[in-house]
C-alpha cells in the first residue's frame, strides 16, 4: 500500500530548475517596450532586475543550475512532503487517488519562498540593497521580507489595501521579518496619489502595487524590484516544486492522470505541472491533464482574452502577450487570497493557446465548502488560492466516482489558510456572498 505521506531526503534537493521554454511547441512572443512597441532588450530591464534574473527570464537552456546558498537555505523546509489524501478518498467514495504536495510548510506558510530566495540571492550578489514589492493576500511579501532578512537585504511592501486592513497578521509577520510595509494605493508614490485623486477609497489591485512598486525601485540606486509570480523566471525557480513531485509519485509506484493548481499570476500553476508537461510536450503522457483552478471573480484564462497588455496599471512594465481582464482590472474584494490578478503569466497563457493546460473558475461559496470539507477530512486548514484547486481535486473525484474510472490526482497545496480565518468565520456564519 502506498504510504500516506511521502518524503525525500535533503539529498534529493534539485541541484537545477527546469525550463519548459525551449520545449514549446512554437515560440513565445516577446515582451514589447511599452514606449516603443518593439521587442524589449537586457538593457530595458537592468533599471529593474539584475542581470542574473534578466538572464534567467530571456534564457533558452533547458536546466538552470540551483545556487548552493539557495539550496542549504530550502533545507529548512525542502524536499516538501507528497501526501495521500485517504480520509478525503474515504469521504468522497471515489476510485480516484488524490495526492496533493504540501507547500504549506514552508517558513512563511506558501510555495513563495521558492523564488524569493533566488531572486534577493541574485539581487545580493549584484550588490542591491534593498528590493520593492507588491503583495495582494501577504503571501509574497511575507516571503520576500522572509528572503531578504535571510539574504541581508532591506524590503520595500506595497500590500492591497483591502488585504492590508482585513489581514493585520500578514503585515505583522512581515514586520517581523524587518519589511516596511504600506497600504496600496499609497501617498509615497505619483502612481499612487495619482489613484487616491480619483478614488481615495479605492481597495487597490495588484496592478496598482505593482505600479508603486517599480516607481519605487527606478527612483533609487540602492533598490530592485522583485515579482512573486507572472515572469519567466519565477515559474522556472517554481519548478523545484514539480521536480520534487516527480520523484515522490515514483516512490509511490504512481503517475497522475490530471494535475491541479490554483491559478492566480501563474507560479504555483507551473511549478507543480511545467515538469510533468515535459513529459507530454514530448509525446510520452498526450493523455495528462493539467486544469488551472480560478475565481470566476477574476476569471483571467476562462475569460480574459490573449492580446499584449501591461502587468500594471500605470503601464509602466512591458508589454506581454497574456490572458488578461485589462491593467485598469480592479477585482472585487473576495476572499480570494493573491489570486485577484488581472494578468495570467505568458508561459501560462501560451500552453493554453497551445491546448496543453485547461482552466476552470468557481465561485468563492462552493471553494470554502470544499476548503472546509478538505481540513475536516485531512486536518490542514487551506489558504482560500489553494482551496480552488481543493476545490478543483474534489470535483474531478467526483467524476471519476460517476465514471467508475480509477485516476490519479496531483494537487498542489500552495498555503496554509491559518492568516484567513476571517474569510473561513464568514463563511461558517453564512454572511460570505
Amino acid at each position: 500500500m502506498t504510504d500516506t505521506k511521502i518524503t525525500l531526503p535533503e539529498s534529493d534537493i534539485p541541484t537545477h530548475f527546469y525550463n519548459i521554454a525551449p520545449d514549446l511547441p512554437t515560440p513565445m512572443p516577446p515582451p514589447l517596450h511599452p514606449g516603443t512597441k518593439e521587442p524589449i532588450g537586457p538593457a530595458d530591464l537592468a533599471p529593474i532586475f539584475p542581470m542574473g534574473l534578466i538572464t534567467q527570464e530571456v534564457s533558452l537552456e533547458p536546466w538552470i543550475e540551483i545556487p548552493d546558498e539557495v539550496r542549504d537555505i530550502y533545507r529548512l523546509y525542502r524536499p516538501t512532503p507528497v501526501f495521500r489524501a485517504r480520509a478525503l478518498e474515504e469521504f468522497l467514495d471515489t476510485p480516484a487517488r488524490i495526492y496533493y504536495k504540501s507547500e504549506h510548510v514552508s517558513p512563511v506558510g506558501s510555495h513563495k519562498l521558492n523564488t524569493a530566495l533566488v531572486q534577493a540571492w541574485m539581487n545580493k550578489q549584484e550588490g542591491v540593497k534593498r528590493l520593492a514589492t507588491e503583495t495582494g493576500a501577504g503571501q509574497w511579501g511575507s516571503a520576500l521580507a522572509c528572503a531578504c532578512r535571510l539574504m541581508g537585504l532591506e524590503c520595500m511592501v506595497y500590500m492591497v489595501r483591502v488585504s492590508y486592513d482585513f489581514k493585520p497578521y500578514r503585515r505583522i509577520m512581515m514586520k517581523t521579518y524587518g519589511a516596511d510595509i504600506v497600504a496600496s494605493p499609497s501617498t509615497l508614490t505619483r502612481a499612487g496619489r495619482h489613484i487616491l485623486e480619483g478614488h481615495p477609497d479605492s481597495p487597490g489591485s495588484l496592478g496598482i502595487a505593482i505600479s508603486e512598486a517599480i516607481e519605487d525601485a527606478v527612483g533609487r540606486d540602492d533598490t530592485k524590484y522583485a515579482l512573486g509570480s507572472v515572469l519567466n523566471h519565477v515559474m522556472l525557480h517554481q519548478t523545484i516544486i514539480g521536480l520534487e513531485a516527480k520523484k515522490q509519485m515514483e516512490m509511490a509506484g504512481d503517475y497522475p492522470d490530471i494535475l491541479i493548481a490554483c491559478h492566480g499570476g501563474g507560479s504555483n500553476f507551473a511549478g507543480l505541472t511545467f515538469p510533468f508537461l515535459k513529459d507530454k510536450l514530448k509525446g510520452d503522457r498526450k493523455a495528462l491533464r493539467a486544469i488551472a483552478a480560478e475565481p470566476s471573480s477574476c476569471p483571467t484564462l476562462t475569460k480574459g482574452p490573449r492580446e499584449y497588455d501591461f502587468g500594471d496599471t500605470a503601464g509602466t512594465t512591458p508589454l506581454m502577450m497574456m490572458h488578461t481582464l485589462g491593467h485598469n482590472f480592479i477585482p472585487p474584494p473576495v476572499h480570494a487570497g493573491g489570486l485577484r490578478y488581472h494578468g495570467s503569466a505568458p508561459l501560462v497563457s501560451h500552453l493554453l493557446a497551445a491546448g496543453m493546460i485547461e482552466a476552470e473558475a468557481y465561485d468563492q461559496h462552493t471553494v470554502f465548502e470544499s476548503a472546509v470539507q478538505f481540513a475536516r477530512c485531512e486536518g490542514t486548514i487551506p489558504a482560500p488560492e489553494s482551496a480552488h484547486a481543493v476545490h478543483a481535486a474534489m470535483r474531478q473525484a467526483l467524476l471519476a466516482r460517476e465514471s467508475g474510472e480509477k485516476k490519479t490526482i496531483l494537487f498542489n497545496l500552495s498555503g496554509h489558510g491559518i492568516f484567513d480565518m476571517a474569510a473561513y468565520e464568514s463563511y461558517l456564519a453564512g454572511k460570505m456572498a
